[in-house]
């Protein structure tokens, strides 16, 4: 096996299985539903176990660092783990000889993410006869039913279709609608019969419904194509549909988040957001796979208006990190299966060994792609590091604002907004980023965003901007003469929302793409009245100006707090990867030459007089 983690991870933790790796990964036993029902029949548990936003990770690997995934809370990702903690449940329910077995669903994002996910739309798309690793995984592991995520529709209805084909179970949207019929062009549920040993088999009905977003989002993808209907709306419709159709049991996977909210504010009549709406809304539903959040809620209960039954809801994290495992205990209730008690839990993926079967399944397709990332995809003619970045204006931030800024004026074209100026803002991620001279690889370019940041972009006004700035500038600690100052001395001040100093990545620098967005920061001066000289291509700025900002999403959401970017409009949204933009830029041209994009435009001042930093 080549170096992607699966061994190390398989020296460093004991292979386990069954119950021992289910109480590793935090598994709790809950006991049976008892009493409460009108039925003197005894109670049956059916398991149904969730993933979700799987975002193209099979291995325990991440791709840019060319090393195991790992985060500040040591969690491990992929379907390889999946795989275990699934295998374990289902041993764990085949020994009760008299429990049905367990369902395994997913509720979406899934074939966009990872190098892996973008090396077979992109460099050797499945459309080409390659099956997919995320297809070939779920299909090795055993899912059930899936439901579409956004980000399926990001390479185009070609690639999604042949993704389609190539499960062996269904890929269920029930509001992704023909443009001109309305009516759904994916299934919107599937009916699976569970043998209850010594009793009448239990029908579950799989509800599957995406995010209404896609119509912003995928435009390019989807327009005059497919429309998306509202979540509640068509769970209104289709709900009742699956009883009809015999369902004892209805789950519903729903790619949409928990809590009521949108990211495309009033853009959309419905929400992006609405799995406890849905629950609380619709009746005949019993429990919710959520995902889109990213979110890990191992159990949300909540009441249903109409018919005063608790729906159980959970969402599992992401890329595999957990496993939501919910527990359904039923009763015959005059001849009919009825949810009488329901529970849900999440298992943890770090504790356990990836599953042999699936790693050796797909060890070429990883093994491909890691030679992919770590190989040549174009040149730079000079180097550029970020290591001064947060104290001075480097080629290493302007470059990430020229691709942000680029990207969103081209997708303006033709828009109201078409004509107003663009800017972009950029944060030092990453100090010890750097692309050289020379070859460049994929590693090179994703080192200097190492976020999975998406691109938006909003409208603000030279005020707003201004207020922007104050805000930013806030990362300066206050300092008198012109040093030179060790950067420490300089970076990094304490607030009163980041007593331990703020961190690079609160700090944002501006920058405009046709013409200069100039300024000049006075450390000397108290936070709030530190930028001065703020043009646009040579003329002061003014209050009422209009300008189009490149964003990212955790900034447009309310990451950092900064100023009036939350609520501004919201003029560009495809929830396209920032990073993914740089590494096709580099591809597409070749050659990165700082020349290009690169200019001084901002620095900092003491009374007026530059100052000196050093390392």
């Amino acid at each position: 096996m080549t170096d992607n983690g699966e061994r190390t991870t398989m020296t460093r933790r004991t292979v386990i299985g069954g119950a021992a790796a289910l109480a590793a990964a935090g598994f709790q036993a809950v006991p049976a539903y008892a009493g409460g029902g009108s039925g003197p029949g005894k109670t049956v548990r059916l398991t149904v176990m969730g993933t979700t936003d799987l975002h193209g990770n099979v291995f325990n690997w991440d791709y840019f660092k060319n090393a195991e995934y790992d985060d500040s809370a040591h969690n491990d990702i992929g379907l390889a783990k999946v795989s275990t903690l699934v295998n374990a449940v289902r041993d764990r329910i085949a020994a009760d000889r008299h429990a049905p077995r367990p369902l395994l669903l997913d509720a979406g994002d899934t074939i966009q993410g990872t190098p892996l996910a973008y090396y077979f739309a992109k460099i050797e798309p499945i459309t080409g006869g390659h099956t997919h690793p995320m297809a070939a995984a779920m299909n090795r592991i055993g899912y059930d039913a899936a439901a579409l995520g956004n980000h399926e529709f990001n390479y185009g209805l070609d690639i999604l279709r042949k993704f389609q084909r190539q499960l062996r179970f269904p890929l269920l949207g029930a509001n992704a609608q023909d443009w001109t019929t309305g009516l759904p062009v994916f299934p919107p549920y599937t009916l699976k019969r569970v043998h209850v040993p010594g009793e009448k088999p239990i029908t579950v009905g799989i509800l599957g419904l995406t995010n209404p977003g896609i119509a912003i989002w995928d435009k390019a993808n989807v327009e005059n194509k497919l429309k998306f209907g509202g979540i509640v709306e068509l769970a209104k419709i289709w709900v009742p549909r699956v009883r009809q159709a015999g369902a004892d049991v209805v789950v519903a996977a729903v790619h949409s988040g928990m809590d009521l909210s949108s990211s495309y504010g009033d853009a959309l009549p419905y929400p992006e957001n609405a799995s406890v709406l849905m629950a609380e809304t619709v009746p005949g539903i019993d429990a919710v796979l959520v995902g889109h959040a990213h979110l890990e809620i191992p159990e949300r209960l909540v009441t249903n208006k109409t018919s005063g039954e608790q729906v159980v809801l959970s969402e599992p994290l992401k890329w595999g990190m957990r496993v939501s495992l919910f527990d359904l205990d039923l009763q015959k209730i005059r001849g009919q299966w009825k949810v009488v008690g329901r529970h849900s839990q999440v298992l943890n993926a770090n504790s356990v060994a990836a599953d042999p079967a699936v790693v050796a399944l797909l060890q070429k397709d990883h093994d491909k792609v890691v030679e992919y990332v770590n190989s040549k995809i174009g040149t730079c003619t000079e180097a550029m590091s970020a290591a001064t970045a947060p104290w001075e204006d480097t080629a290493a931030l302007d470059f990430v604002n020229f691709i942000q800024a680029d990207a969103v004026s081209k997708a303006l074209a033709g828009t109201p907004q078409a004509t107003l100026p663009v800017l972009a803002i950029a944060a030092p991620f990453n100090r010890a980023a750097a692309i050289p001279a020379g070859d460049v690889s994929i590693r090179d370019v994703a080192g200097l965003y190492v976020f999975d940041n998406t691109l938006l972009a909003v409208t603000m006004t030279g005020a707003q901007l201004k207020d922007y700035l104050e805000f930013s500038a806030q990362y300066f600690k206050q300092v008198s003469g012109t040093g030179p100052f060790p950067s420490s001395d300089v970076t990094n001040a304490p607030t009163p929302t980041a007593p331990n100093g703020t961190p690079d990545y609160n700090y944002d620098i501006l920058g405009g793409l046709t013409k200069p967005l100039t300024y000049t920061i006075d450390i000397a001066k108290p936070a709030g009245a530190r930028i001065t000289d703020l043009a646009y291509d040579g003329t002061p700025v003014a209050a009422d100006q209009q300008f189009v900002v490149a964003v990212n999403n955790y900034r447009q959401s309310g990451g950092g707090n900064f100023p009036h970017v939350k609520t501004a409009p919201v003029v560009y949204n495809r929830q396209v990867e920032i990073r993914q933009l740089m590494i096709d830029y580099v591809t597409a041209t070749g050659t990165v030459d700082p020349k290009t994009f690169h200019t001084t435009d901002w620095s900092l001042t003491s009374n007026g007089t530059p100052i000196t930093v050093t390392s």
